[in-house]
């Protein structure tokens, strides 16, 4: 299953780059976690951050290794810190953040279907995660924590020299190019320059972090050095003339599916179902089918002694089934 970090040792240190969304494509912090506690106590880290945030439960504990981690840990913002990624961040002794990079902070969020004391439930656990998180953007900051609220509550992105001002970052670096394989677009506040600027598609990381790491260690390349435009296809899909289809494409293609099947076995309350769809690669009608069919094995029937109109006695609606399961964001 893909992931969507990367950790190699090199001499002297280790090099760890998160390139996606955190806790992206059913792989949890775990794995990450195990890599890095393999590591030895007093390497050097360059940790090189381009995400748009993701799992917060994931990022929080990243966070606090990363913290605990008795080596220098400095945090190369290659392009962006969003949400979830911008507290990752915050664990680095030193953040570098190139001139047009950015970070952003705002209050995590969920989604919960089920009773209003589920609802309630939801909100309690959403405050005491936020809580948290303005303790470790204050200590960083040096702001106030109700300072730190209010930003988060405003979603704040903030350019390289504003986090410098504000005490979110330590240090700029030169320009760098900006890709993504995720849409910035879906934040209320994210600066118009940025979504511009943003690529929709981005080559696999472990391919093309050496070129961005590159820029975002000062090296600027000359003007004749810029990339050329793309060719499109009349569908609207990048392509080359003596290659066909681009290989991104499919990927970020490949990508949006996978979530898309993560995102429905959560719903239905069975995540353990989402590694056989995707080695499978079930279509999104299969895995819906699949779905149906274990809940209609496992839900008790259930027959009222007053049946309503317009609605089956046998059966529950789905949300009933996905009642109490929700998924939170940073």
């Amino acid at each position: 299953m893909k992931s969507w970090y990367t950790i190699r040792a090199r001499e002297g240190g280790a090099e760890v780059l998160i390139y996606d969304e955190i806790g992206a494509y059913g792989v949890s912090a775990k794995g990450f976690l195990a890599e890095l506690g393999a590591l030895p106590d007093e390497a050097a880290i360059d940790l090189r951050l381009n995400s748009p945030g993701g799992s917060v439960f994931d990022a929080v504990a990243i966070h606090n290794a990363l913290s605990r981690h008795a080596g220098t840990v400095t945090v190369w913002i290659d392009g962006i810190a969003a949400s979830a990624a911008s507290y990752v961040a915050m664990a680095g002794d030193a953040i570098v953040m190139p001139e047009n990079a950015f970070l952003m902070i705002h209050d995590p969020s969920g989604l919960v279907m089920g009773t209003a004391a589920d609802m309630r439930e939801m909100a309690g656990t959403l405050d005491k995660i936020a809580a948290g998180m303005t303790r470790g953007y204050a200590a960083r900051s040096g702001k106030t924590e109700d300072e730190i609220a209010a930003l988060m509550a405003a979603e704040t992105w903030f350019s390289a020299a504003e986090a410098l001002e504000a005490g979110l970052a330590t240090q700029l670096a030169e320009p760098v190019r900006i890709a993504a394989s995720f849409d910035i677009g879906r934040f209320r506040n994210a600066p118009p320059e940025l979504v511009d600027a943003v690529e929709v598609v981005e080559p696999d990381p472990a391919s093309t972090a050496a070129d961005i790491v590159e820029d975002a260690n000062d090296v600027v390349a000359p003007p004749d050095a810029a990339p050329q435009p793309e060719a499109h296809n009349p569908d609207g899909m990048v392509a080359d003339a003596s290659t066909g289809p681009d290989p991104t494409a499919i990927r970020a293609e490949a990508i949006a599916h996978a979530r898309a099947v993560v995102d429905l076995c959560r719903l239905a309350g069975q995540p353990q179902m989402a590694g056989r769809f995707l080695e499978e690669d079930a279509s999104l009608d299969a895995v819906r089918a699949a779905l149906l069919d274990a809940r209609a094995e496992t839900a008790p029937e259930i027959t009222p002694h007053h049946p309503q109109p317009g609605r089956s006695a046998t059966t529950r609606p789905w949300g009933d089934v996905i009642a109490r399961t929700f998924k939170l964001k940073g």
